[in-house]
């Protein structure tokens, strides 16, 4: 069973007492499927893709604040008396906030519902675009731009983790690329929209337009978002329920102790699953994926309420980090971020310049090539993925494992490197526009139909973590690129666009063997991961 955990776990070298119960076993049981009331894996696809596109209009207006503004620049440093360095610090503090912080917001996820999360997180969206808009000094908007993106992180951290929620591995990869193509328009979309707005109005138009949105979309999910968080299939749950057992059992024990004698017969602190070989049948008619081996856990307290002790993000954090397979894949992840955010931010600087001399609403429509190669990636990229993990499925000669994503990258590896190469010499040459237009579309393209696939093998690779594996990934991208932000345009400035292309190219090449490595070795690194886990949940008890 390849996304079988060990929950509940005890120690099977020699009896425990739980709650009275002598137990001498593990209880291990397929978390994917555990069986839950209300099961969003079962809900319709009516419902599924409305879950579905709240997300994805949710994440595309929180991808389009990261840029909107930007053909506004010039206008903002003169009302606000704005220098250069105080927009590149709105910039890249910007990524920076909303790459960190959706740790804390998946921590928070894991108590209240993905649904809380949601509503709290686009009101400070837009709480902080409608300040930003009425700002006279660039602090207050550098402020107001910390605080969109504290808001708009949100989304980005547990859209994956709300998808994992409905959708079963077999289809999970399109799906997360149908997701992820949204907001990946939405960065291409931003500079022209933004564009329009200043030329007809004013920067302020931007933030006012973001308001608008966000408001919509906040009313959206008050009304039509149905929570997809079920707390029995998340290890941290797990984990919570499991301190209670013990001490429950610890507590009984102590009493017994004290009285001096033994109970003739064990008692349970909750009500015990009927064994007979009927109600079996039962349970396993219900199970939602017919075969999965899916049970329901034997929980016998059903009132274990979790606190921030329990959600202490750093603690899966860790565990995330602790796993070689992840960490070759989230720098992947962090070098593909930081590309596409320098090759964005670059280029606008390059086709401002003579011979093109571009306008804002001309640069956005450039740009516009490289985000429709990111939403074709993205679809194309997610449905083949799906495609090669349902073929390993089905071939009685292969096992099928979340590495098995990995190799729907192999067909388009050989694009993404050398589509940059050409970028860095057609944009150094000057060349017709049409000539960059085809070079920023093929690399978009390409990185992000590996990016699509190293996303999907993130959730599948860490089952019952999902959302903390998601937000570490955006920590890896934002501190990425952060740091490309500051260094893109002293690099540009200094060797000029085939310069830093051309080291951008050497680094893909990394990233890509990267995931070759990962694809070869990262099933032997994440069993012997889970075997580290489960023995040390094993020997704590």
């Amino acid at each position: 069973m390849p996304h079988a955990v060990t929950a509940l776990q005890q120690a099977s070298s020699a009896p425990s007492l739980e709650a009275g119960i002598p137990v001498s076993r593990a209880t291990t049981i397929d978390i994917e499927h555990v069986l839950v009331e209300d099961d969003p894996r079962l809900w319709s696809e009516t419902r599924k893709y409305v879950t579905l596109g709240l997300i994805a209009c949710a994440s595309l207006i929180a991808t389009m604040g990261v840029n909107i503004y930007n053909p506004a620049i010039s206008d903002i440093k003169r009302d606000l008396g704005a220098t250069d360095q105080d927009i590149s610090l709105s910039l890249s503090l910007f990524i920076l906030v909303q790459g960190s912080t959706p740790l804390l917001w998946s921590a928070v996820s894991e108590i209240k519902g993905r649904k809380y999360v949601y509503l709290i997180s686009i009101l400070l969206f837009t709480a902080g675009c409608a300040v930003g808009a009425s700002a006279t000094r660039v602090a207050v908007l550098i402020s107001m731009r910390v605080l969109q993106a504290l808001g708009g992180s949100a989304v980005l951290a547990i859209g994956a983790g709300t998808l994992a929620d409905i959708y079963d591995p077999r289809e999970r990869g399109t799906k997360l690329g149908i997701y992820y193509s949204i907001p990946l328009i939405g960065a291409s979309l931003g500079p022209i929209l933004g564009g329009v707005l200043t030329q007809v109005f004013n920067w302020r138009a931007t933030f006012w337009c973001l308001v608008i949105l966000g408001g919509i979309i906040w009313l959206a999910f008050l009304v039509f978002f149905k929570d997809t968080f079920r707390r029995e299939r998340s290890l941290t749950y797990q984990r919570a329920l499991k301190r209670a057992r013990l001490a429950a059992a610890k507590r009984k024990a102590a009493e017994r102790e004290k009285l001096g004698g033994r109970f003739s017969r064990p008692t349970s602190p909750g009500p015990v699953e009927p064994t007979d070989e009927k109600s079996a049948e039962q349970r396993r008619a219900q199970s939602p994926i017919p075969g999965s081996g899916a049970v329901t856990p034997t929980i016998g307290l059903d009132n274990v309420k979790l606190s921030l002790g329990d959600v202490n993000p750093f603690h899966p954090l860790k565990q995330i980090l602790r796993r070689k397979n992840n960490i070759a894949i989230l720098v992947p992840s962090a070098l593909m971020f930081a590309f596409s955010y320098s090759i964005s931010y670059t280029s606008v600087r390059t086709l401002a310049k003579p011979p093109y001399n571009y306008n804002a609403l001309k640069v956005g429509l450039v740009l516009l090539s490289f985000g429709v190669g990111n939403m074709l990636g993205s679809i194309i990229g997610g449905r083949y993925s799906d495609y090669l993990l349902a073929k390993h499925k089905a071939d009685p000669d292969r096992k099928a494992t979340p590495e098995s994503r990995l190799e729907s990258t192999l067909i388009i590896m050989w694009l993404l490197p050398p589509s940059v190469v050409l970028y860095a010499w057609f944009a150094q040459e000057h060349l017709h526009i049409a000539a960059l237009c085809v070079a920023l579309f093929l690399a978009g393209l390409s990185s992000i139909w590996i990016y699509t696939s190293t996303l999907a093998y993130i959730v599948d690779a860490n089952v019952g973590r999902s959302s903390t594996a998601v937000a570490t990934n955006s920590a890896f991208r934002g501190t990425a690129g952060f740091v490309s932000a500051e260094i893109a345009v002293p690099i540009q400035d200094a060797i000029g666009d085939s310069g830093l292309y051309m080291i951008w190219a050497g680094l893909l090449v990394v990233m890509e063997l990267l995931i070759l490595l990962t694809g070869r070795r990262g099933g032997k690194w994440r069993e012997r991961a889970q075997e580290r886990e489960d023995t040390k949940a094993a020997t704590a008890i």
